[in-house]
């Protein structure tokens, strides 16, 4: 197991387990108790209820974050034509078609989002199994598979971000940087939780969300009060 670093023990040992922080007061205290000199990110961990084993209990969607995640997102583009020309102006970091999914094949992952038009997914699938296990292959349901591959680079590139749940029931989901203001921390975080109640399966019975935690990317996790989350 590893062993954290003096910064961090002495941050954890302030954080109180015994109770759950508002959302507000969590960002607040991993703004005021940097354990990294770089800026990091924050992120907040959903453990959900639903059963991961069962399709009609997945949970995939996007939301978009209102002051996005601080980060340059570098979005690639599978399409050829008009549509690759629009993309490329919207700027995505690399089009192309049947050339880049041999790039892509052959191991290169050095991107954040794929996004793909509707003709041609038949080729693009031949790379689901390299897109598939990072969570790059394009979909409809996110608005990745699409003729309007502008706005789908627009929307990456401003602040959407793709969530989903994996095989233990957990989704993590980075919400912005520790230098952004409290309020939009805040505002961004509201929108990812909001969307997380949205995406809720009709099928899903009893507790849905049943543990949130917030933390930085050196940082310990502070346990958020479920009252601020409805549904």
């Amino acid at each position: 197991m590893a062993m954290h670093g003096k910064k961090y023990r002495s941050v954890a040992e302030k954080v109180k387990n015994d109770a759950d922080y508002s959302v507000a007061d969590a960002i607040s205290f991993l703004q005021e108790n940097p354990t990294a000199k770089f800026d990091e990110t924050l992120e907040m961990a959903f453990r959900m209820g639903v059963d991961p084993a069962k399709s009609d209990q997945a949970i995939r969607s996007t939301v978009a974050l209102p002051h996005g995640t601080g980060r340059n997102v570098r979005v690639i583009v599978f399409a050829t034509g008009d549509a690759a020309n629009a993309a490329r102006a919207a700027g995505a970091a690399e089009v192309g078609f049947e050339e880049l999914i041999e790039k892509v094949l052959g191991g290169w992952t050095d991107f954040d989002a794929a996004v793909a038009t509707p003709d041609a997914m038949k080729e693009v699938r031949k790379v689901a199994r390299v897109l598939g296990p990072r969570g790059l292959m394009p979909n409809p349901k996110t608005g990745t598979v699409t003729d309007d591959t502008a706005a789908a680079v627009n929307q990456l590139k401003a602040g959407r971000v793709e969530f989903r749940m994996d095989r233990n029931g957990n989704i993590m989901v980075p919400f912005g940087k520790r230098s952004f203001t409290a309020d939009a921390l805040l505002e961004n975080a509201k929108a990812l939780m909001d969307a997380i109640v949205h995406a809720k399966p009709a099928s899903a019975k009893g507790t849905y969300i049943k543990r949130v935690t917030i933390s930085s990317t050196m940082g310990p996790g502070l346990r958020v009060s479920l009252k601020e989350i409805s549904g």
